[in-house]
């Protein structure tokens, strides 16, 4: 076989091979995106806005969680993963809070974003059933810190 032969075999073979690399990295990169971006449901009875949870904190006399998102915000994505689809995370705040998520995009809150000085996210505060904070944690947060911030803002 003449060397010109076999510059063309190797040819042919790195080329297969490279093509089957570029198929495998792309399928990993999308099951990885969809990873990042994926929040399963949960069964928190989130308030619809935060005049709402106030008047169901007044009514209640229950501590408001005030959870500061956005829809780009990966660690809010990876909390809503890991720590509020948590069975246990789930009943604690149905039966001791009311739950409020804050879009941090939507100009409707920017009245809430300046009074509690957000400046990013994800941000959990604890307030009071007048709004007075108690408790809170900025960034992302794992279930055995949350339960820890639960408990000791738990009336």
């Amino acid at each position: 076989m003449s060397t010109n032969n076999k510059g063309i075999l190797l040819s042919l073979n790195s080329n297969w091979l490279w093509r089957w690399f570029w198929r495998v990295t792309f399928v990993v990169s999308i099951f990885y995106v969809w990873y990042c971006f994926y929040v399963p449901s949960n069964n928190i009875a989130w308030a619809d806005d935060y005049t709402s949870a106030r008047q169901a904190a007044d009514q209640s006399r229950k501590p408001i969680i005030l959870f500061f998102t956005g829809d780009w915000c990966v660690p809010c994505k990876i909390m809503k993963r890991q720590v509020w689809a948590d069975d246990l995370v789930m009943k604690i705040v149905n039966s001791e809070f009311i739950p409020v998520t804050i879009d941090v995009d939507n100009p409707k809150n920017a009245s809430l974003l300046d009074r509690y000085n957000i400046g990013g996210t994800p941000i959990t505060i604890v307030t009071d059933p007048n709004g007075e904070a108690l408790r809170w944690h900025v960034g992302g947060i794992g279930k055995p810190e949350f339960l820890k911030l639960l408990r000791r803002a738990a009336p």
